[in-house]
């Protein structure tokens, strides 16, 4: 394979989340590419499944089964990634928790917690405890998926919509903190409306052949990591890209 076809050989990559939906295509689309893929979330079934397609297809991924909001989790992985790899070249921050709409008068707490958990806490913690790895990186990238109405707030999505916003926050801040000082380029990015599970739970009666497929977005994230963008950038990829 050519660097053309496989841009990121030799590199590594994590993809939290990457069980189903956009997390698992983008990691398959990226150990296509060339990277050796770390695959975390809570299913380890649905994990062991995106592997062997990895696998099978002629790439390389690890699986690394745990719960984003379960303390020193992420501190853990750190850890043992760090004992086995030099760098980390790519980090997708793709998990995420969408509570139920609701007003915000009626918000759960224990939902509200928990989305603040892995949508914010995580993603704070896992760009703690990967920068060091990150910085050994000749050009370490971070992407963050984000959603419209973290910028645009709308009825009923406010647990969601806040919890996203403080975690486009956390991202464009670290961008600007890392820009002088390290290799590592920070993306976000609204993939829009896609077939993914959370989606048909927040639009049960959506047709799923009306919204794109999670392979277009996936698509869409590698070939953006290919490219010499600026840090922080922000990109909403448009529904019939």
């Amino acid at each position: 394979m050519s660097e053309e076809t496989q841009p990121f050989a030799g590199q590594l990559a994590l993809v939290t989340g990457a069980s189903r939906g956009i997390g698992a295509e983008t990691a398959k689309a990226l150990a296509a590419a060339g990277a050796h893929v770390v695959l975390t979330a809570r299913d380890t079934r649905a994990l062991e499944a995106v592997e062997e397609e990895i696998h099978r297809a002629g790439g390389h991924a690890t699986i690394a089964p745990f719960d984003l909001a379960e303390p020193d989790a992420i501190a853990r992985l750190a850890a043992a990634i760090t004992e086995r790899w030099p760098a980390l070249d790519i980090l997708v921050i793709n998990a995420g928790v969408l509570p139920t709409l609701t007003p915000v008068t009626d918000i759960d707490p224990k939902a509200f917690n928990r989305a603040i958990a892995v949508n914010v806490l995580a993603t704070q913690a896992l760009l703690a405890c990967f920068t060091p790895l990150l910085r050994k990186s000749a050009d370490a990238r971070v992407i963050g998926l984000t959603t419209s109405v973290a910028g645009t707030p709308r009825a009923y999505w406010s647990a969601y919509g806040a919890t996203k916003a403080a975690q486009e926050v956390l991202l464009t801040s670290y961008a600007q903190e890392m820009r002088n000082i390290s290799n590592i380029r920070v993306a976000i990015v609204n993939p829009g409306a896609t077939r993914t599970a959370m989606r048909a739970r927040a639009y049960p009666g959506e047709d799923p052949a009306s919204v794109k497929p999670p392979e277009v977005v996936a698509r869409r994230l590698v070939g953006l990591l290919t490219e010499p963008f600026v840090s922080p950038s922000r990109e909403d990829i448009p529904k019939g890209w």
